[in-house]
């Protein structure tokens, strides 16, 4: 597998992960209350930051090389 395919594979995960995050930040504010609340808005927080790191780490790697 090219790092070019590697990339946008992981790219992939990345955007997964912020529409889970999405998704888990509304459920929580909506339909949960107390402790729970807070456990599904730290996980919907956590998976917000991998995504933007892995966007950071993809996005400033730079062009992958062309494949022939």
């Amino acid at each position: 597998m090219s790092q070019a395919m590697l990339n946008m594979y992981v790219s992939f995960f990345a955007m997964i992960l912020m529409f889970i995050s999405v998704v888990t930040a509304l459920v929580s504010r909506t339909k949960l209350k107390g402790f729970i609340q807070k456990v599904v808005l730290t996980f919907s927080f956590i998976c917000l930051c991998v995504s933007g790191l892995i966007v950071f780490i993809i996005v400033f790697g730079g062009p992958t090389a062309i494949a022939d």
